[in-house]
């Protein structure tokens, strides 16, 4: 299996940091882009740098666009971007793709692979709205960064890891990170 994950400038890269970990663990071939703001945001909010990342995944630049995940021809199972800034969506709601992150969800659509995008935004507006329906009317699943509470959190990486369950879920990887709904509490 291989999985692109896009990480932007919106808060919550835990989220995508953990989800990158996770995959290596579970032995998926994991490719990320990050914005630069997303790079930024990681190290801010994480204190990771992309050069930690390299010990997760395959790591290409933004500006690469002759990059093997820039080509339809490239096989993936699908893209993942987490957290998901408005800017990025917007973007690839109108089909810019100027950027490696762009360029390999657009990709990722016209190829009908599975799409999963994890917006952290709020409160949203009628615009942020109108380009998530585009997308999910484009193929792509919207998941927007809302962990659930039955499972009685207590701590963070309680919460982050319900997140990534729910996008390893989308792409049928089996994990143990969380208790489902109905499983002995």
């Amino acid at each position: 299996m291989k999985i692109i994950v896009g990480l932007t400038g919106a808060s919550g890269s835990v989220y995508g940091y953990t989800l990158i970990r996770t995959l290596h663990q579970l032995g998926i071939d994991t490719y990320v882009i990050a914005t630069d703001m997303g790079a930024k945001v990681l190290n801010y909010e994480c204190g990771v740098t992309m050069d930690e990342i390299k010990s997760y995944a395959t790591v290409f630049p933004n500006n690469d666009l002759f990059a093997a995940v820039a080509s339809g021809s490239f096989k993936t199972d699908g893209m993942v971007i987490i957290p998901c800034s408005m800017n990025t969506l917007g973007a690839i709601a109108n089909g810019v793709g100027d950027t490696l992150l762009n360029r390999s969800a657009s990709v990722i659509l016209k190829e009908k692979r599975r799409l999963v995008i994890v917006p952290r935004e709020t409160p949203l507006h009628l615009i942020h709205l109108e380009n998530m329906v585009r997308i999910a009317r484009a193929g792509a699943d919207i998941m927007p960064a809302s962990p659930g509470f039955y499972n009685h959190p207590q701590e963070i990486w309680e919460l982050v890891n319900f997140m990534t369950a729910r996008v390893l879920d989308a792409f049928q990887i089996e994990h143990q990170l969380m208790k489902r709904w109905g499983e002995e509490q």
